[in-house]
């Protein structure tokens, strides 16, 4: 049985720039980092609610530290057809404009969506696409 969804992992060449998005834009904290044995980190844990996390790894560190080569590191998986994911937040204008305060910049601004529930759209640093959706009584979800 499937209980959540435990963590979507991403790789990147900008380790910094990703963290300083999802951790100081989006405001996810970091749970734990992987270190190499000379205490440098090469990915970090970001906390995304009830036990839900984003994992993202510095490409060159991951093959540093578990073998194959960067470039290997960077091809997606056979059957990788990734388009967004999303978060689901609770009072979706405020939280826009807390994360343009931030700096983030806002794709697409509010709108309801066919689901019924409020969806706006962001990008991470790696152009990775996210959408911020906040359920309505008349969600589908429901």
């Amino acid at each position: 049985m499937i209980r959540q969804l435990a963590h979507l992992c991403l790789m990147s060449h900008q380790l910094p720039a990703m963290t300083a998005f999802y951790r100081d834009g989006l405001g996810l904290p970091i749970k734990f980092s992987l270190q190499h044995d000379d205490g440098t980190a090469f990915g970090h844990y970001f906390e995304a609610g009830h036990m839900s996390f984003i994992e993202i790894f510095d490409r060159a560190g991951a093959a540093k530290q578990w073998g194959g080569d960067a470039a290997e590191k960077l091809r997606p998986h056979a059957g990788t057809h990734f388009n967004h994911f999303c978060f689901e937040v609770q009072g979706l204008e405020q939280f826009l404009a807390t994360l343009e305060s931030r700096g983030v910049k806002i794709d697409r601004p509010v709108k309801v969506g066919m689901d019924h529930s409020k969806q706006a759209w962001v990008h991470d640093p790696d152009g990775n696409v996210i959408e911020l959706m906040e359920y309505t009584p008349k969600s589908l979800q429901f």
